[in-house]
C-alpha cells in the first residue's frame, strides 16, 4: 500500500471514529426535517456503508431524516430489549443474535420484539495493521499468528459481551490452534493475559471457552474496546500493532490486512461445521436468561424492524434499500449474501 494510500486510508479511519464516538449520524445538513426521523441502530462495522445509504436514501426520500447509531451487535440490539428505546431499523453482524435476544415478549405487550428478521450480506474475519505496526514489514499469511503471538506485539479485539467481533476474534484464534497444530496457541495470546479465569475446555473436536463476567486484561498484550470500530484509532496512532476486524471494515478504511485460511476466517459455508468445534459462553450474567452460548459459524449480517417502530413501512423501504446496495458489493459493503445456511 503506498503512502497516499495509507494517508487516505488513516483520514478515513478519523472519520469513522468521529462518526461512532458521537453515536448518531443524523445527515451533513442543518436541514429540518418535516417527518418523523428514521431511526437506525446498526453494527458498528456497518456505519462505513450505511452512511453512504442515508445520504443516498434521504437524497431519494425528501423530508426524510435518517439517523443511524451503532454500537456492538449485542448492544444494539439491547437498545430495544433492554434499554427499551424505541427504533425502526436494527441491523446486526450475527444473523443469530436476533432470534436469541428478540423473539421474546417485550414487557406490558403481547407482542414479541420482533418475529423475523432479513439476512443480507456476508463477511469474513481478517488481521489489520498500518505500517507503525511491530513486524509489519515480516507478517504474511503463513506466520501471522506466530508474529501475534510475539511478546512485544499488542493485539486488539472487541469486548465479547457486547459485539460479535469480540466473540468471533477468539473463535478465530481458537481454531487457529487446529490449523497450525499449535496446542498452546490460544492460552499464549488470550488465557495468559487475563486475571480472571478463561476456562478451556474439549470434548473431542468441540472446544468451548468460558468467560469472566469482566473482560479486563492483566497486561499490555491485550487491548480490548466495546467494539471493534473503537480498535481504529487505536490502530492508526500505533497504540495496538494488530485487530481482529472484518474484511469489510479493512477494505473501507483502505488499511492493510492479513486474509486468513477459509478454515478459521467464519467467512465459508465449505467450513460451517469445522467453525461449530469451538463455542463461546459468554459470562455476563443478563445472558443467563436469553442464552450464553455462541457456537462458531459463517458470518451472517441481518436486519428486523422492531414491534415498536415507529416508521415501520418507510423502515422497509430503507432495509429493500439496503438489500439492493450491498448486492452491488460496493467498497467497504460486507460481501453479497450467498448461501450459506441463513434461514
Amino acid at each position: 500500500m503506498g503512502g497516499s494510500d495509507r494517508d487516505k486510508g488513516l483520514i478515513l479511519v478519523a472519520l469513522t471514529i468521529c462518526i461512532a464516538g458521537s453515536l448518531l449520524l443524523a445527515g451533513c445538513s442543518d436541514k429540518v426535517s418535516p417527518s418523523p426521523p428514521l431511526k437506525v441502530i446498526a453494527a458498528g462495522s456497518l456505519l462505513f456503508p450505511f452512511a453512504q445509504a442515508e445520504q443516498e436514501f434521504e437524497a431519494a426520500h425528501p423530508g426524510v431524516d435518517v439517523q443511524i447509531e451503532g454500537h456492538g451487535s449485542i448492544q444494539v440490539i439491547r437498545q430495544v430489549t433492554d434499554l427499551h428505546r424505541t427504533a425502526d431499523v436494527i441491523a446486526v453482524a450475527d444473523e443469530s443474535l436476533i432470534p436469541d435476544l428478540m423473539y421474546r415478549p417485550m414487557e406490558d405487550s403481547g407482542k414479541n420484539y420482533t418475529d423475523w428478521y432479513l439476512p443480507f450480506a456476508i463477511n469474513e474475519m481478517v488481521i489489520v495493521y498500518t505500517n507503525k505496526s511491530r513486524y509489519h514489514e515480516e507478517i504474511n499469511p503463513e506466520n501471522w499468528y506466530l508474529i501475534v503471538a510475539r511478546p512485544d506485539v499488542r493485539l486488539g479485539f472487541s469486548n465479547p459481551m457486547l459485539d460479535a467481533a469480540g466473540y468471533r476474534a477468539l473463535m478465530v484464534l481458537q481454531l487457529a490452534e487446529e490449523e497450525y497444530g499449535d496446542p498452546r496457541l490460544f492460552e499464549e495470546i488470550i488465557v495468559d493475559h487475563f486475571p480472571s479465569t478463561i476456562t478451556v475446555s474439549a470434548n473431542g473436536t468441540a472446544t468451548s471457552i468460558m468467560l469472566p463476567e469482566i473482560m479486563r486484561p492483566s497486561d499490555n498484550k491485550v487491548v480490548i474496546r466495546d467494539g471493534s470500530i473503537y480498535l481504529l484509532s487505536l490502530l492508526a496512532a500505533g497504540g495496538i500493532d494488530y485487530a481482529i476486524e472484518y474484511r469489510s471494515v479493512a477494505e473501507g478504511m483502505n488499511l492493510s490486512y492479513i486474509s486468513l485460511p477459509p478454515s478459521i476466517n467464519l467467512g465459508s459455508a465449505e467450513y460451517a461445521e469445522q467453525y461449530r468445534h469451538v463455542t463461546i459462553v459468554l459470562g455476563f450474567p443478563r445472558f443467563s436468561t436469553i442464552g450464553r452460548e455462541r457456537t462458531g459459524c459463517p458470518i451472517v449480517y441481518a436486519m428486523t424492524i422492531p414491534a415498536n417502530a415507529a416508521n415501520p413501512e418507510l423502515a422497509q423501504e430503507f432495509i429493500d434499500y439496503i438489500v439492493s446496495e450491498s448486492a452491488r458489493g460496493l467498497p467497504g459493503w460486507p460481501a453479497p449474501m450467498k448461501e450459506v445456511g441463513a434461514s
